[in-house]
């Protein structure tokens, strides 16, 4: 894949080799310290898919704490505009604004993939506001845009990937992270779920166990470049199964594999390309 100047060149073999400048390393600084564990994850990754998804996840970075950097919800819309107004910039062209984020993202988005991004953007002015989620449909389009569009981008940038197979496995994922998430969210004052029973959580864990086992049905479809961003997802499984097993440890925040174990399976995943 081309991921542009700055990224790549070729030695006097003709080999090409993917070379982080400032603004590369810049992003990968941002994600160790604000997403260590998809951090980990774009280091599991082959080198050259790292430079694509260190600007992809950096951004994350900066649209998901927008909403929450200030009380004044006029600022904070600001704030995911000006990320709206930078991706518009890299979908049209020819000139983009310089940011050691949005920089190197012109460098490894399509226009077609940076115009998807906005409905992913788009989307967090939820994260601003106290109203709960109107419905079902309501709640799934904002796990689908937010998570299931980054994990889309994310994987196409790096390769051929179905975008129902990908959104499948998205939406897994955004759901076991929404509910690694929903104490804080709670002390935030929102209100995170429509039906936080131990009932309602475990059937949410359940239709996303579901759209996840239909994702792996359907992995062919995902080539083994694209494969490398759903490395993100590893901890999936483990904690919706926790979360049907015992609902409580949501709301006691005490989701996820231990430390060893969290590293090793991200070993195995990434040696075995399996997710």
């Amino acid at each position: 894949m081309e991921t542009g100047a700055g990224l790549r060149s070729t030695d006097s073999g003709g080999r090409v080799s993917v070379q982080f400048d400032d603004d590369v390393k810049a992003c990968a600084a941002l994600l160790h310290r604000a997403d260590p564990d998809r951090f980990m994850a774009a280091m599991a990754a082959p080198v050259a898919a790292r430079a694509v998804l260190f600007p992809i996840y950096a951004l994350n970075v900066e649209v998901a704490r927008a909403p929450w950097v200030t009380q004044e919800p006029m600022i904070a819309e600001m704030r995911l505009q000006w990320w709206r107004d930078a991706l518009q910039e890299i979908s049209e062209g020819p000139s983009v604004r310089r940011h050691e984020v949005v920089t190197p993202l012109s460098r490894v988005l399509s226009p077609h993939l940076a115009a998807m991004l906005d409905e992913y953007v788009a989307v967090r002015r939820w994260d601003i506001y106290r109203d709960p989620f109107e419905d079902d449909a309501h709640f799934d389009a904002y796990i689908n845009h937010s998570a299931g569009t980054l994990m889309v981008v994310s994987a196409q940038a790096l390769g051929p990937a179905d975008e129902d197979v990908v959104r499948d496995f998205g939406y897994a994922m955004g759901v076991a992270n929404w509910f690694r998430a929903i104490p804080d969210l709670e002390a935030r004052g929102r209100i995170p779920l429509l039906d936080g029973t131990p009932e309602g959580v475990q059937r949410l864990a359940e239709k996303a166990v579901e759209r996840l086992n239909r994702a792996r049905s359907n992995r062919r479809s995902v080539s083994g470049k694209a494969s490398a961003a759903l490395h993100a997802g590893w901890q999936t499984e483990l904690v919706l199964k926790q979360v049907i097993k015992r609902p409580e440890r949501v709301a006691a925040g005490s989701l996820g594999p231990g430390e060893i174990r969290r590293r090793l399976s991200l070993m195995t995943q990434a040696a075995t390309g399996r997710w």
